[in-house]
């Protein structure tokens, strides 16, 4: 039996031993996430191949809301896959900007002239009344809209010809998810780029993967209590049932409210098994890794004791400083355990989420997510700092409670 000697409880034995430690621990809960995320995503995958052998189809008539603030790379394409849907029953669509000689509203008006027998609308809201200027314009909307029925979708989402029929399955009478009703479901999504570099792909990817084996994992453990906003299907009064437009357009993560109130009241919260694109334009590193830190940064408000488990999920942190100290220290073989685990366990995650989720591009996709895992831990580290944003011209600070506060 060897003893620890007194040189090696101080100094760089000491730091080097807690090293280690955090390199196994952090390696070790990285394997069991990724293992949660492998049998989350089966688990979905059977899920939805159940839905797909659904006989009858709930098809009411649906208002289709879209929030708009400028022109973006693919909107156009995003837009026009809105007017292609295979539905049977009637559909309208709204488009909502501030104003009406909006970038992006005049993009819906080309596309929409190309469908003239879809119901479609153009809604000038004005200057938002409350801080999150996307939540006002829904609100504008589903006043307007004339169907109870609602699906709500952000102007980078593209969907498939199925996409209406599919996630409305989701309010079919008798439809429940733990004995109730079903009021709110949203769908997960794949990040794409039409065309970026590799610093947007890894922002897709991760999306794709880091964003839903979270999602799908925390269905697995305890039911989803929340929804994502980039697609969402409800009715109007549902926006009320969560205590109005307004007090949610205090919020920068309206849909995590929404959907975490609605299943706090012990009404039915879902994640479609129907999967939508998430369009990630080539906007540069800076505005991009700014983007991805706001989001972080929400989710760091909404959930604050999942979020910082969620520095425990990733591998290549962990996987590096395990290389580092034993090779430093010659030991080659443990050294090539820590990297060869760590690459492996995003390899598997990534293709396993990919694949389960329909996503394009796979095996780079798959092969690229090991930096993608690097850069999440960054975001993830980053996510501490002080938490102001600015979104669609305006400064505002993400508050401890959620809530959004103009700045200046």
């Amino acid at each position: 039996m060897s003893f620890v000697s007194l040189s090696q409880l101080t100094g760089t034995g000491l730091v080097s031993r807690i090293l280690f430690w955090i390199a196994a621990l952090g390696s070790l809960t990285a394997l069991i996430f990724c293992g949660m995320a492998v049998v989350a995503a089966l688990r979905f995958a059977a899920r939805h191949k159940r839905v797909l052998q659904r006989k009858e189809l709930f098809t009411p008539p649906l208002s289709v809301l879209k929030p708009l603030h400028g022109a973006e790379p693919g909107l156009e394409r995003n837009i026009e896959s809105f007017f292609q849907q295979n539905y049977p029953a009637p559909y309208e669509i709204l488009f909502c900007a501030r104003h009406q000689d909006d970038a992006g509203l005049q993009i819906a008006r080309e596309v929409a002239a190309r469908y003239p027998d879809r119901p479609v609308r153009f809604i000038a809201g004005g200057e938002p009344l409350y801080p999150n200027p996307k939540m006002f314009s829904l609100g504008v909307m589903s006043d307007a809209a004339t169907y109870p029925h609602l699906i709500t979708s952000d102007a980078d989402a593209r969907v498939s010809p199925d996409a209406l029929l599919r996630c409305v399955q989701s309010l079919a009478p008798g439809h429940n998810v733990k004995g109730h009703q079903v009021v709110l479901g949203s769908c997960l999504y794949t990040g794409y780029v039409d065309r970026g570099s590799l610093f947007t792909w890894l922002d897709a990817v991760g999306k794709s993967v880091e964003m839903g084996a979270g999602v799908l994992i925390a269905d697995m453990l305890s039911g989803t209590d929340f929804a994502l906003g980039p697609l969402q299907i409800l009715e109007k009064k549902t926006f009320l049932d969560a205590g109005g437009y307004e007090d949610l357009g205090h919020y920068w993560a309206e849909d995590f409210v929404l959907g975490h109130r609605l299943a706090e009241q012990g009404k039915g919260v879902e994640m479609s098994t129907h999967v939508i694109k998430l369009m990630v334009a080539d906007q540069g590193m800076a505005r991009s890794f700014r983007d991805q830190l706001r989001w972080m940064q929400s989710t760091r408000r909404s959930r604050p004791a999942g979020h910082f488990g969620t520095g425990l999920t990733f591998a290549m942190p962990f996987g590096l400083l395990g290389f580092a100290l034993e090779s430093s220290l010659g030991n080659w073989c443990a050294a090539g355990v820590f990297l060869g685990l760590a690459l492996v366990n995003r390899w598997l995650q990534a293709f396993t989420m990919l694949r389960v989720l329909g996503a394009e591009r796979i095996v780079f996709q798959t092969l690229v997510y090991p930096l993608r895992d690097l850069l999440g831990f960054v975001v993830w580290c980053c996510s501490y700092l002080p938490a102001d944003t600015r979104y669609h011209g305006t400064q505002f600070r993400i508050m401890p409670d959620g809530r959004l506060k103009a700045e200046g």
